[in-house]
């Protein structure tokens, strides 16, 4: 896999962009670090983007940027929120060992179908989350989020997909 097949298994195209700056500011290294990155080149997608840092002392996540429209999601900013107190107990495993894996292998991801499921709300969309680092040592990741349907609870009849993960390696 390479990071031509990541990007040609996105479908939106703001999160295609947001894919393309991360390969940009990456410039030949394993993974660019959080200063290689320039919103301004983004900024456009902002409101989609998230971060969280990664403490492997701890073996946390701690969120560091959310855009407009993820705070929405949330009720809230998760800056400085560590991850585990942003996600419903029940959803927390999955969603740190996914950001984990990011960072472990270190791999790209892509998932399509219900991407949030939060304050009662469903989300149907896409997500990509790609690694960050120095000197080829992961330290976060940057994610974004399109989820251009956004359902509410009350409609049951309503049966989104779950979020089907792809993973490539680059």
């Amino acid at each position: 896999m390479s990071f031509a097949e990541f990007e040609k298994a996105i479908v939106s195209k703001d999160l295609k962009s947001v894919a393309r700056h991360w390969e940009e500011a990456r410039a030949g290294k394993q993974m660019p670090s959080w200063r290689d990155l320039q919103p301004k080149r983004i900024a456009g997608q902002l409101p989609i983007v998230w971060s969280y840092t990664y403490d492997p002392a701890s073996d946390a996540f701690t969120g560091r940027l959310a855009g407009d429209r993820i705070a929405k999601i949330f009720g809230k900013d998760f800056r400085g929120l560590p991850m585990k107190e942003a996600y419903p107990k029940h959803d927390y495993p999955r969603l740190f060992a996914r950001s984990k894996r990011v960072i472990i292998e270190p791999a790209l991801y892509h998932g399509l179908g219900m991407v949030f499921r939060h304050l009662d709300r469903l989300g149907y969309g896409e997500r990509i989350i790609m690694p960050l680092g120095t000197s080829g040592v992961s330290d976060g990741i940057l994610g974004a989020t399109d989820y251009p349907m956004d359902f509410s609870r009350e409609r049951p009849e309503i049966d989104c997909e779950p979020e089907v993960d792809s993973w490539f390696s680059y």
